[in-house]
C-alpha cells in the first residue's frame, strides 16, 4: 500500500489540478518512521503525479479517504476525496471515495474496517471502464449500523449565503456559510437519507455526464438553423 495525500487540506477543491506552478513531493514520517508522501497540489494531483511519477507502476486501484464529512448528493460535484477517485477512473484504474458523515474520529476505526472490506469485495467483482464508487458511512458507532445499502445519487443542496466581516480599515471580506436543504427525505436509496437512517451507503457512479434522454430530445430542435 502507497499513500499519496495532500499537504494541506483539500474540502471543496473539487476536480482541480495544478498547472501553473510546480508540485513538490515530501516524504512524511510518523514516530521515525517513512508513512506515505505529500504533496503540495490537490487530491487529483496526488493520484496524477501518484502513479505517474511516486510509483511508476499502475496499482490495483486507488482508494480515497475516509474524508471527514460526508460526500453525497450534490456535494459530490465539490468533493476532493470523489474527485480522486475519478482521476484513477479516468486512468483506466479502479476507484472508491470513502467519507464519513461526521467532523470526529470516534468511530473511524470500525469506517476503516469496512472500508478494507469493501474494496476487497469490489475488486474481486472488478470493476467497468468509466466507473467508481462513492461509499460514505454513518457517524455512529459500529454496534448502531444497520447494514449496508446500494444507493443513488441524491439531488440535496446547499442553500448558499455569505457573511460579510470588515477589516480594521473598513475593507469587506465575505465568508461563504449555508444550510442543507434535504430534497430527498422520502427515498430511502438516496445515499444521504441512507447514511441518516444508519446505513453504510455505496453509489456507484460514472465519468459519462451525458443525459442521454435528453440527448434524443434536442436532436429535434434543429440547431442547425443558428449556425452562422
Amino acid at each position: 500500500m502507497f499513500i499519496v495525500a495532500p499537504i494541506f487540506e483539500q474540502s471543496a477543491a473539487g476536480h482541480s489540478i495544478t498547472m501553473k506552478r510546480p508540485l513538490k513531493i515530501v516524504e512524511h514520517f510518523i514516530d521515525g518512521k517513512f508513512f506515505g508522501y505529500a504533496v503540495n497540489g490537490t487530491p487529483a494531483d496526488c493520484v496524477k503525479i501518484g502513479i505517474t511519477t511516486i510509483l511508476n507502476f499502475v496499482p490495483d486501484i486507488v482508494v480515497s479517504g475516509i474524508n471527514h464529512g460526508s460526500n453525497t448528493a450534490t456535494n459530490i460535484i465539490y468533493s476532493g476525496t470523489v474527485s480522486a477517485a475519478r482521476e484513477a477512473c479516468m486512468m483506466d484504474i479502479p476507484g472508491i471515495a470513502f467519507s464519513i458523515n461526521g467532523r470526529t474520529s470516534e468511530n473511524i476505526d470500525w469506517a476503516a474496517h469496512a472500508a478494507a472490506n469493501i474494496t476487497v469485495k469490489a475488486l474481486s467483482h472488478g470493476f467497468e471502464k468509466g466507473k467508481l464508487l462513492n461509499v460514505n458511512f454513518p457517524n455512529l458507532k459500529k454496534d448502531e449500523i444497520k447494514g449496508t445499502m446500494i444507493t443513488k445519487q441524491g439531488t440535496s443542496k446547499f442553500a448558499d449565503t455569505y457573511d460579510t466581516v470588515h477589516d480594521v480599515i473598513g475593507r469587506a471580506y465575505h465568508q461563504l456559510k449555508g444550510d442543507f436543504v434535504n430534497l430527498d427525505d422520502n427515498n430511502e436509496l438516496i445515499d444521504q437519507v441512507a447514511i441518516e437512517n444508519g446505513y453504510i451507503s455505496i453509489t456507484p457512479i460514472k465519468l459519462d455526464s451525458t443525459d442521454h434522454e435528453e440527448f434524443e430530445k434536442i436532436r429535434n430542435w434543429n440547431f442547425a438553423e443558428v449556425t452562422p
